[in-house]
């Protein structure tokens, strides 16, 4: 019995290990960022806070990390003691923050950055680019914005966090592989058209063309015996 018995567990143990390693999974995906990160992309701030909208400092371009509760205003900080909090600004209506204060908690490499109000900042979301400027020869993985430096492989913070994950990977695998097949595709039936055009072909009857039916000569009786 105390042989069952432990095997049992030992049965029971190797499931839980296989889970704890893991292979990438869901758990393992969320893991990567903080928990603050994605609420923090879908927040729309420089909006009148609910709490003090009477007040002339009543705009929400603060954020505290450790709650999470929505944009908050400089009046809001008094609840906020203690936490980590962070400022969030603005450059051509698109929402930033400056790189001293984001990577204290968070890792940026390979996000541009840029230079505004002599302070280096990034961007929270991507900013579609419908045509790269000429020359670019280095784009965002996601979102296909100019980057100013080959270094750089994103151009904000929410193109980061899609483009590392493994779905999209994934996809960008299969895609190329669909424009390989298709480039396949082409080329085959490229070589097919012109190997027909190399074929000889039947030269066309023309309209001036006579057929000559040979005459019958006279026919001759046999001499009569």
């Amino acid at each position: 019995m105390a042989i069952e018995d432990q095997e049992n567990t030992i049965r029971e143990i190797k499931p839980k290990n296989r889970r704890i390693m893991g292979a990438g999974g869901p758990e393992e995906e969320e893991n990567r960022w903080p928990p603050w990160l994605k609420p923090l992309l879908k927040e729309q701030f420089f909006v009148h806070c609910k709490f003090h909208g009477d007040s002339h400092k009543s705009e929400c371009n603060m954020y505290c990390l450790d709650c999470t509760n929505g944009p908050l205003c400089s009046l809001c900080l008094a609840h906020h003691k203690d936490h980590r909090t962070i400022q969030i600004r603005r450059s051509s209506y698109h929402d930033v923050i400056r790189v001293n204060e984001i990577q204290k908690y968070l890792d940026i490499a390979g996000i541009q950055t840029y230079v505004i109000n002599s302070a280096k900042v990034v961007f929270l979301n991507e900013r579609p680019q419908p045509r790269p400027g000429k020359g670019v020869t280095n784009t965002c993985k996601v979102c296909y914005r100019s980057l100013v430096d080959d270094s750089f492989r994103f151009c904000s913070l929410g193109c980061k966090i899609a483009g590392t994950s493994r779905g999209f990977e994934k996809g960008r695998e299969n895609l190329l592989m669909e424009t390989e097949d298709s480039s396949s595709s082409i080329a085959i039936g490229k070589n097919i058209t012109n190997l027909q055009s190399f074929s000889p072909s039947t030269p066309p009857l023309t309209s001036n063309c006579r057929i000559v039916k040979r005459r019958k000569g006279i026919p001759h009786r046999s001499p009569m015996g």
